[in-house]
């Protein structure tokens, strides 16, 4: 029975009402605020000099200890952003060498004949031959071996007949035909014909009817356009070749991350295919657009690849960290969000709790930065908010 008339008045003290049973033969003046051992509700110690209660609400510590109420202290702590995403792996574009020729030309012997073959720069990748090139070289050996035979000629009828042994007059009449061969020449330098293969041709004086395409690079085909017999244009492409020795982590980051993301940036590297394996990479470069289905930027990573073991289509997860400096924090559970506006509940002591609007910033490792609205070393609720901005409620003490 006695529990019972405790809860009845209990319950009408949070209402503002005392009940007739219990307040029949009880005398209080100003000077008493006690009744039966239990503290009435008294004015707030913010309230105005005619006892009007202020925007807080009390809840005695019986009460806080019921639900739960816990709380903490406004404090200045280093932030840490960890982002997580999935990266994909793929080849270097500055790494990729297409093989193409500027002369026009058939295939007739292929010493790469399929896509994903490894080589090496300096390697035979294909016979050209090329009717083009073949004119070329003719015109230019016949002009050398004109220049020869003029040269002989001229230098044995000067000393003849004038009877210069130097060969002066000689040496200025062959010298005509020395632009036509730079000419020739300079169009096989065009072509980007090795030199060891024109010296070759000067060496032999004969013609070279095929001559051996050979990669510059060392990697892997990605791309075989050229086929047995196959006609191809000046400029056209036969084959694309890629170094795998270090490729890129292309990784999406949301639209809301971004300013906290920035060149240089380091990022921890894992693969399901590698457990336990972490590689460390830097951000490269942030692409200058988002998804439009995703809502996403990408960021560029350089990982290098020694031992082959990343190939271009895998899938990487990829964790940036952040360091934000120290920041004035409170815990993510000590605020309540309206959708409008963020209400924390201040303890201002002897049970009383100020509900007050703060404006937060950033939220990450179970804590909101506070921008507005509350200074270091407050006390604000941690736990039971809901709890409390209910009771604030009902007292009509909600701002």
């Amino acid at each position: 029975m006695a529990v019972a008339l405790l809860f009845l008045k209990d319950r009408f003290t949070e209402l503002g009402e005392a009940p007739s049973a219990l307040s029949a033969g009880t005398e209080m003046n100003d000077h008493s605020h006690h009744v039966h051992g239990h503290t009435a509700p008294s004015v707030s110690p913010e309230s105005g000099p005619s006892g009007k209660a202020s925007r807080g609400v009390e809840i005695s510590h019986e009460r806080q200890q019921l639900i739960g109420v816990k709380k903490v202290e406004v404090s200045l702590l280093p932030l840490e952003k960890e982002i997580r995403t999935v990266g994909r792996i793929e080849y270097d574009e500055t790494r990729l060498t297409t093989v193409n020729l500027k002369v026009e030309g058939w295939v007739e012997k292929l010493h790469v004949d399929y896509t994903g073959r490894p080589v090496k720069e300096g390697e035979p990748l294909a016979e050209i031959y090329s009717p083009e090139f073949l004119s070329v070289q003719l015109e230019y050996l016949n002009l050398l071996q004109w220049r020869k035979e003029r040269a002989y000629r001229f230098q044995r009828e000067l000393e003849f007949t004038w009877g210069d042994r130097y060969g002066t007059i000689g040496r200025m009449q062959t010298g005509d035909l020395e632009p036509l061969i730079q000419v020739a020449r300079q169009r096989l330098n065009l072509w980007e014909i090795p030199d060891e293969l024109i010296r070759e041709m000067e060496k032999k004086n004969e013609a070279i009817r095929t001559f051996t395409l050979k990669s510059p690079v060392t990697g892997y085909v990605i791309e075989k356009p050229a086929l047995l017999g196959k006609r191809f244009q000046p400029g056209e492409k036969l084959f694309d070749i890629v170094d795998l020795s270090a490729v890129w982590v292309i990784a999406d980051i949301y639209a809301h991350e971004l300013p906290l993301v920035e060149a240089e940036q380091s990022a921890r590297i894992s693969l399901s295919f590698f457990p336990g394996k972490e590689f460390s990479a830097e951000i490269d470069y942030i692409y200058p657009f988002l998804s439009a289905e995703t809502r996403t930027a990408k960021v560029r990573f350089i990982v290098p690849n020694p031992g082959g073991h990343l190939k271009p289509e895998m899938f990487a997860k990829v964790e940036i960290r952040i360091g934000l400096g120290k920041r004035l924090v409170i815990p993510e559970d000590a605020f309540i969000d309206t959708g409008t506006r963020q209400v924390v509940y201040v303890d201002k002591e002897d049970g009383y709790f100020e509900p007050r609007e703060v404006k937060l910033g950033l939220r990450v490792q179970g804590l909101a930065e506070v921008l507005e609205g509350l200074m270091l070393g407050e006390k604000v609720a941690g736990s039971a908010n809901f709890l409390i901005d209910s009771e604030a409620k009902l007292k009509g003490s909600y701002p």
